[in-house]
């Protein structure tokens, strides 16, 4: 494979790491021009094949593709019928997505507090959090890592509760031998470019359920079908030819010939939510390439791992042995009561020596749309809010050459080095 440009400038002179880049190769490209070519660019015959790929790969029976993994998140809350009075359980140590998604169906997101060691939803908190509203919990794979999903599988069992995975940073991933994808009744991926494998924009939700999975389907497409077998009963078709030419009643919507190639019928309030043909043609070509891309994220992650032993102000999240991370992100507690500043001057100090730290996230819980409209508040999730005052994320990502990753630990040692009491 090619490497595409991984490094660019921040201000036209010092050479900048991202945090993430895309790997797109002349073979990525070739995938989508021959879709550009054709007579297909929307709902067409890519989208089912790249279902039936990712499917296959995780080991769902179903997969349903959407145009971002927000629309993924959305579709999943609409399956189970998340609505007005609902509660939904989930960790505030995410991308805001993950509530919103509950609030657009009408739900109350709860937040669970996270494990200090790994910043995954942390399930006695989740069990602390039920009640008799509570309809689903969201396991969070953060960073990559998968969650303790025996534990909230029976916490899901015990209380009837739906559990979705957002597996959004966690595609290829790995929990006790199994792939995410089926380790929950709904599992979100996202293929933004900063993911695993990328169509751009992109998502979509796994399955073993034929029902939820058909529910998605059509929430995709303005809640509309084409199927006679789920049109309303005032308007599926004719039982017998001799009722094809009939006349019906008045506010019958059905033809009056037993053509019905033309007509459909919205059955629910959907959006439109579809991907594209040859964005499923990037995401068919990039599949393939996933196991080398986590192959380079796992080596990137153990260069960190390996220069960090001995720089006791940088903390890597524990990985819990059960598990294959998908280092999605590589993500560090800083140890500022060694250093002789805080996480933003860190931050700045890194950006100016030229890599692209990150911070995520900030707890859901704190955004002021939560506090305004939840009532939501510091102090309601200890753990996840003390850990984001010390964290920050380092760049990592496939395409990253051996001098890159030898680039940003030189410079995070100088930058520790310089901010060491007595340094």
């Amino acid at each position: 494979m090619s490497i595409s440009m991984i490094r660019k400038t921040d201000n036209g002179q010092r050479p900048f790491i991202p945090y993430a880049r895309q790997w797109i190769d002349e073979e990525d490209i070739a995938a989508v021009v021959e879709v550009l070519r054709s007579d297909w660019l929307t709902t067409g015959p890519k989208i089912a094949e790249f279902e039936e790929a990712v499917a296959q790969f995780v080991g769902a029976k179903y997969a349903v593709a959407v145009n971002s993994g927000t629309a993924a998140l959305h579709a999943a809350m609409y399956a189970i019928d998340i609505g007005p009075g609902d509660e939904v359980i989930l960790p505030p140590m995410t991308f805001v997505a993950t509530a919103n998604a509950v609030v657009f169906q009408g739900g109350t997101p709860v937040f669970a507090d996270v494990n200090p060691d790994t910043l995954l939803i942390d399930p006695n908190e989740v069990e602390s959090k039920i009640t008799p509203r509570t309809k689903a919990i969201v396991a969070v794979d953060y960073a990559g890592q998968p969650c303790d999903y025996d534990s909230l599988q029976a916490i899901a069992r015990k209380h009837g509760l739906i559990l979705i995975a957002d597996a959004c940073h966690a595609l290829g991933a790995e929990y006790k031998g199994k792939r995410v994808g089926t380790l929950a009744d709904l599992t979100v991926f996202s293929f933004h470019p900063v993911k695993h494998i990328t169509t751009g924009e992109g998502g979509m939700i796994t399955t073993d359920d034929a029902e939820l999975a058909e529910r998605m389907r059509l929430f995709r497409h303005h809640g509309i079908t084409r199927d006679p077998k789920r049109f309303s009963p005032l308007t599926s078709p004719p039982a017998s030819p001799e009722r094809a030419g009939s006349r019906w009643r008045a506010g019958d919507l059905r033809p009056l010939t037993s053509d019905f190639s033309w007509y459909y019928e919205m059955l629910d309030m959907g959006y439109n939510y579809r991907l594209t043909d040859f964005q499923c043609a990037l995401g068919i070509s990039q599949l393939p390439k996933l196991p080398e891309f986590l192959r380079r994220r796992k080596a990137i992650a153990h260069c960190y791992d390996n220069a960090f032993v001995s720089m006791p102000e940088v903390s890597p999240l524990a990985v819990r042995k059960e598990v294959s991370h998908a280092y999605h992100l590589y993500v560090t507690k800083l140890k500022v009561e060694q250093l002789n500043a805080d996480r933003g001057q860190i931050f700045s100090s890194m950006r100016a020596e030229g890599i692209g730290v990150n911070v995520h996230y900030i707890p859901v819980h704190l955004h002021p749309y939560y506090r305004r409209c939840f009532n939501t508040k510091p102090g309601d999730c200890p753990v996840a809010e003390r850990a984001y005052e010390y964290i920050i994320s380092l760049p990592i990502f496939p395409a990253m050459s051996q001098k890159n990753i030898d680039d940003a630990i030189t410079a995070t040692t100088k930058v520790m080095q310089h901010f060491r009491y007595g340094g």
